[in-house]
């Protein structure tokens, strides 16, 4: 690509899209690897608890590989194809990258919350009592220890034991070596990694963050210089890492969006790409649930610049302050943002509650929006293992519309 070339805001999106395997609906049904390969693509699958849906990192999978085995994550980190770490926030990442993390893990400091240096010093008994005993008896999880401490709410209130163990795995003593029943299952990092040596560390740290810059880039697609650290949450990147800097080395291409002034960058794996939307009409295809977590909505700023869609989590807004929902769901349709919904999974009932349906400016209902809203519906119900969905409300759909959209294998 030429330093003068210039792309649409339609074609920035599209490119943002393809890079995170979004255009368009897969071709055919996933199998482990393509897991394996999504990943890779993205760099990173940040990980989260809640469980309305099914939790975050199986359902950013899920709206790109559409129906597959969720187990197949957990085979992978179990194989060490993968591995867990803070990146963006906690998340699976290739196990390739675990050197680019490494000098994170030995010198966790400037983690904040997620690592208590006070705790390692002033705990030393009990960090030492938890390592001795996964020495001894093998991969533990927090369950495996007992404790006297009442249970409480709270990430500072977990008990002693518990705390070692996370400590311990910031600092790169412990891994994840599986989970089981999505609870960490930890070992010693020369267990879990048994290759791994720290004094023949191919990557420097000023090499590991050139790979978290190119690597947030090629992700992205296209990717102004303000939208790169927070992919793998960076600190101020050294003045040869900036994407500026990395075009004039010839690793990135430079573009701009029409009608706005920052200049934009691209991945060399995504020019070919770029140049094909150029000069065709490369349709953006398919109906798609986003998780809160997923890497396109998860940096409010740059979803509001790129596709202006105005997104917050708000289930850590207090209920009466919530404009949404809970645990509110993007609904990405053909590269635009239709919608979102506040959904819940109730398994046991084998039904799919949308407690709310909100419409995005610009939202026209025809035959084939509601046949695509059905059809993805139809199957985020069935890979949860739901028959049925009901919708309770919705400020801008009429009860017929919203009938149209639910269904039931009893036919009511």
């Amino acid at each position: 690509m030429n330093a003068g070339t210039q792309l649409s805001l339609t074609q920035a999106r599209k490119l943002h899209l393809h890079a995170q395997g979004l255009l368009q609906r897969p071709a055919r049904k996933a199998s482990k690897q393509d897991v394996m390969q999504c990943i890779h693509q993205m760099g990173a699958l940040q990980i989260d608890t809640i469980h309305v849906v099914a939790r975050s990192p199986y359902l950013v999978l899920w709206s790109r590989l559409g129906h597959y085995q969720p187990q197949w994550l957990d085979e992978l980190l179990a194989e060490r194809q993968l591995f867990e770490y803070w990146s963006h926030e906690a998340c699976f990442l290739p196990i390739e990258q675990f050197a680019w993390y490494r000098h994170q893990m030995l010198s966790p400091q400037h983690l904040g919350w997620k690592f208590n240096q006070k705790w390692l010093t002033e705990q030393a008994d009990n960090v030492n009592h938890v390592l001795s005993s996964i020495r001894t008896q093998g991969a533990s999880g927090s369950r495996d220890f007992q404790s006297d401490q009442a249970r409480k709410s709270g990430w500072w209130e977990w008990k002693p034991e518990k705390r070692s163990l996370e400590v311990l795995f910031t600092s790169g003593q412990l891994m994840v070596a599986r989970r089981d029943k999505f609870q960490r299952i930890y070992d010693l990092t020369e267990r879990v990694h048994p290759d791994w040596r720290d004094d023949s560390n191919p990557c420097t740290p000023h090499q590991a963050e050139r790979n978290m810059v190119l690597t947030a880039i090629r992700a992205l697609g296209i990717c102004k210089s303000g939208w790169v650290r927070d992919y793998f949450r960076q600190r101020p990147l050294a003045a040869s890492n900036t994407p500026e800097q990395l075009a004039e080395q010839g690793l990135l291409h430079t573009t701009q969006i029409e009608d706005r002034h920052d200049p934009y960058y691209i991945h060399p794996d995504h020019a070919a790409q770029a140049l094909t939307l150029q000069s065709s009409e490369v349709q953006m295809r398919g109906c798609r649930i986003l998780s809160p977590f997923d890497p396109v909505v998860w940096d409010r700023q740059r979803v509001k610049e790129l596709f202006d869609f105005d997104y917050r989590l708000e289930c850590y807004t207090p209920e009466p302050k919530r404009q949404y929902g809970y645990f509110c769901l993007p609904i990405l349709r053909n590269g635009k943002f239709i919608a979102r919904i506040d959904a819940k999974a109730h398994r046991a009932d084998r039904m799919m509650e949308i407690k709310s349906f909100h419409t995005e400016p610009g939202f026209k209902w025809s035959e084939r929006l509601r046949a695509d809203l059905l059809q993805v519906f139809t199957e985020f119900s069935a890979w949860h293992g739901c028959d049925q969905l009901r919708i309770n409300a919705s400020p801008t759909l009429s009860k017929s519309q919203l009938q149209s959209l639910q269904f039931s294998k009893h036919g009511c």
